[in-house]
């Protein structure tokens, strides 16, 4: 097979500017895929008599919509640069072997997350923090969301097959189609058809099912690299490293939902629904500053992997260190707004006083760390795309569980539900520096000082990419 003008772009191009092309693409890819949860709230949160409830229960949900992207990105984050170090090396029937066997577990996945969730989502939503007040809002919002549990694990699962080849505009163009098929769907099923939470959740289905089907026939076109074809729909060997190096992203977001568990409970004994509606809001702020470094990231990492696969070390290094600067002023900047500026920001989602009041007070504790926690995507940007799986699901481990969780839990004990709060900075400084001293120790082990020659698209190296 050929090597497209995308891939050689990965070896060739100039690296700030090819950067800067995958990344912006990305970025915006990100930020509508924020949308999904974000315009749900900001529409759910205008129901006339009962938005701050229905929007505090659309949060109580939102761990278990975190654990279904958890399992996509387990699959897809993990298989999609193993086939980027693949397509550096020539080995492009190794990379759509990768394709197929990572999409027919995401349709096994989808089947088995529908059956466990659908069965216990009542007990699960009130273990999550939901109150006497929220459950029905809640069960009503998840039990449509689990609809389209296949089109979320095939939009966000294959993507990143396709942001594997270079073509971020493509992946781009996928995430903006959902993304605004929701919003414009969003306002006509929760107010002009009056179905509330439901109509979020279902203008949700909708909008992830267009994304799949752009998604499915790209890959299955012949302007993709990489095919996705119906023979290679099988669970193979290849899956296993795989799901090692998806361990980190997959934990990344699995913990995200423990801790927004942990959130929500911990506030609801604090503070109450007030408290947990006011999280609600905190948590879509920072989703929206980490999508800004996400997405950096995800433009970054096809040029590491292709690189690092084509043993051009130098392009690697080059890749990352732009990774890292720009992922520090990015973090720095967006955080610092949410700081200097909280009600305004909170005004966006809400009217109610009290729910204005505690973000004011304690967004600005909440985002103080998030500047530094830059330089942790960074490294782990760098380390999956290496397919360092190893150091790179212990940064994710020890962010959330072994720092996040237990500091949720022990700081209220002294400072009251401000504790809660304060658990994030903390836990953001110092596992971006563990991080960077964990960065400078692999690198110095794994990565040569000198590029070998540049082998061809026709050369076929054995060999699966390198797991710590």
């Amino acid at each position: 097979m050929a090597v497209t003008h995308a891939e050689q772009r990965l070896g060739n191009a100039p690296i700030p500017r090819l950067a800067l092309s995958l990344a912006l693409p990305a970025v915006v890819a990100q930020t509508a895929n924020a949308l999904y949860t974000i315009v749900d709230r900001l529409f759910i949160s205008r129901i006339p008599g009962t938005g701050s409830l229905a929007m505090t229960a659309v949060g109580v949900c939102f761990p278990i919509t975190l654990v279904l992207s958890a399992i996509a990105a387990l699959i897809g984050m993990g298989g999609a640069p193993l086939a980027s170090i693949e397509l550096g090396r020539g080995n492009f029937k190794r990379a759509e072997k990768l394709l197929g066997s990572c999409a027919a577990l995401l349709v096994t996945a989808s089947i088995v997350l529908i059956v466990v969730f659908e069965i216990f989502k009542r007990p699960i939503l009130v273990a999550f923090g939901a109150s006497p007040e929220t459950i029905d809002f809640a069960t009503e919002f998840i039990g449509t969301y689990l609809l389209g549990t296949l089109f979320v694990q095939l939009a966000l699962g294959l993507n990143p097959f396709v942001s594997a080849q270079g073509k971020a505009g493509v992946a781009m163009g996928a995430t903006l189609i959902g993304a605004l098929s929701s919003i414009g769907l969003d306002p006509l099923f929760i107010f002009t058809f009056g179905l509330g939470v439901r109509g979020a959740a279902l203008a949700n289905v909708i909008a992830q099912g267009l994304s799949a089907l752009w998604i499915t026939y790209f890959l299955m076109s012949g302007r993709s690299g990489i095919r996705l074809r119906p023979s290679l729909l099988r669970f193979s060997r290849a899956l296993v490293p795989a799901l090692m190096l998806g361990l980190s992203p997959f934990m990344q977001q699995i913990t995200e939902s423990v801790i927004n568990v942990v959130f929500n409970s911990s506030l609801q004994h604090y503070g109450g629904d007030n408290y947990v509606g006011a999280m609600t809001i905190i948590a879509s702020l920072e989703q929206l500053v980490f999508i800004f470094s996400s997405g950096l990231t995800q433009g970054i990492q096809p040029i590491v992997g292709y690189n690092y696969g084509a043993q051009n070390y130098g392009r690697v290094r080059n890749a990352y260190h732009i990774a890292f600067v720009a992922d520090v002023a990015v973090t720095t900047l967006a955080s610092g707004i949410c700081i200097l500026m909280p009600e305004p920001l909170a005004r966006i989602f809400t009217d109610d006083p009290t729910i204005v009041g505690i973000v004011v007070r304690m967004l600005p504790i909440f985002m103080a760390g998030f500047g530094i926690f830059g330089l942790q995507n960074a490294v782990q940007c760098t380390f999956v795309g290496m397919g360092q799986a190893k150091p790179s699901l212990f940064l994710a481990l020890w962010r959330k569980i072994v720092l996040l969780v237990p500091l949720a839990l022990i700081l209220p004990h002294f400072m009251g539900v401000t504790g809660v709060f304060a658990a994030e900075p903390i836990s953001d400084t110092v596992s971006a520096l563990t991080a960077l001293v964990l960065f400078l120790h692999v690198m110095r082990q794994r990565l040569p000082r000198q590029s070998r020659p540049q082998r061809t698209a026709a050369a076929s190296s054995g060999g699966e990419a390198t797991l710590l």
